[in-house]
């Protein structure tokens, strides 16, 4: 047999997470590879600015993880792409009068976050990833099996018959891990009993650079603004999560019948829903691993956890895990460390798990709070929502944490 190609460290999964933790340490002379089943485009995404030449899955960068992406020279070519700044975030419950109102002014920043393609995001990074020599580049390839040997490294076998081995194996191949799954890793899972349902859609006012979320009885609604050459301010991404009936319903519907109850779900808020792309609707599940790291072996991104996307906090967690284990594998590089060792990767598991369960437990504790349908749970939270919004300190203290900042 061909002795395996060695490599400092290899990554499964060539997204966000994944590129970013590979750009991240592209200026060392650590030697990296990163695996991806999917062929990766020499070009950039083709867009327009048409109902249907946007993502359908875009994220809400909040400033962290833009400053992340900054400092690893991305997310200047993004800018030059199509980025949607967003200035205020309107919150507010269909059953009540409670809303909250943010606005960057009140905490002098110049935006809360940025609406982005997901798919610009990515395709940034492995340009990105293609100017370093020290990272090889492997797609499409399928991770086979993965086996460790005597000396704690980790020999990967690939499906077109590719051997690699590396100290330390990361997985950031998404919440179906099979790294994850091939070295037997735990995860605590349950349904959020909800289906979320995405789209662009196309309102009769504009969006005013602002993100809305309308907490219904069945889930939330979101409408997230998105950027056109022309500025128009017309388009936005929206998010419905929904209990699975009603989600079936709304799926079934034609494509006037569902801007109709677009329109009246979010109260005519940008006017009516004048155009809608295809829909496409997937379940709702949280998952966590019980543990991040094993010898060896490391987990980011949805690998480790994924969380409702009601906050739109998936991405930031996972650009987040990257920077983490990215600092901490360049800090046991300069001290002679091993990679894959214990103490090293455990550094890592303990500056991300509380933070990512912190998060998760508010996103639970939200949806929780807003399903229940009680009169004076109803009277409560629309009471501590208003209660909220006139607490600048504290409200401004939420934003500042919400942005990473």
């Amino acid at each position: 047999m061909n002795k395996p190609k060695q490599f400092d460290v290899i990554i499964v999964g060539a997204g966000i997470v994944g590129g970013a933790l590979a750009c991240a340490l592209g200026d060392s002379d650590l030697k990296v590879a990163i695996i991806e089943a999917q062929p990766c485009k020499t070009d950039w995404p083709e867009q327009s600015d048409t109902i249907t030449g946007f993502d359908m899955r875009v994220s809400a960068l909040t400033a962290a993880s833009t400053n992340f992406l900054a400092d690893m020279g991305v997310w200047q070519a993004i800018q030059q792409r199509r980025i949607s700044p967003y200035r205020q975030m309107h919150v507010w419950d269909a059953e009540g009068t409670g809303n909250i109102h943010f606005n960057a002014d009140e905490i002098n920043q110049p935006v809360l976050g940025h609406i982005v393609e997901n798919r610009l995001v990515a395709y940034a990074l492995l340009q990105q990833v293609r100017q370093h020599n020290a990272i090889e580049l492997i797609a499409p390839a399928k991770l086979d099996t993965i086996e460790q040997l005597d000396d704690q490294k980790y020999q990967l076998s690939l499906d077109d018959g590719q051997q690699l081995s590396a100290d330390l194996l990361v997985a950031a191949d998404g919440a179906n891990s099979k790294v994850r799954s091939l070295a037997e890793i735990k995860v605590r899972e349950w349904d959020y009993d909800q289906h979320a349902i995405v789209a662009t859609v196309k309102t009769e006012r504009a969006h005013q650079q602002t993100a809305w979320q309308r907490f219904l009885p069945e889930g939330p609604l979101a409408f997230l603004p998105l950027a056109t050459a022309d500025k128009q301010q017309q388009f936005c991404s929206i998010v419905w999560s929904a209990i699975p009936s009603y989600a079936e319903n709304i799926m079934a519907m034609d494509d006037a019948e569902f801007s109709a109850a677009l329109t009246y779900a979010f109260e005519n808020t940008l006017g009516e829903v004048i155009d809608v792309s295809r829909r496409f609707s997937f379940p709702l599940r949280q998952r966590h691993a019980v543990d991040y790291v094993k010898t060896g072996i490391a987990l980011v991104g949805d690998a480790a956890h994924t969380i409702h996307p009601l906050a739109g906090q998936g991405v930031n967690l996972g650009l987040m895990d990257a920077l983490a284990l990215s600092e901490e594998l360049l800090r046991a590089k300069q001290r002679g460390l091993n990679l894959g060792s214990l103490p090293v990767l455990e550094r890592y598991q303990r500056r991300r798990k509380a933070a990512n369960l912190s998060m998760m437990a508010g996103m639970e504790g939200f949806k929780r709070l807003f399903e229940q349908p009680a009169l004076p749970i109803r009277w409560l939270r629309n009471i501590g929502m208003n209660w909220l919004d006139k607490a600048r300190p504290l409200k401004n203290r939420v934003m500042r944490q919400a942005m990473g900042l």
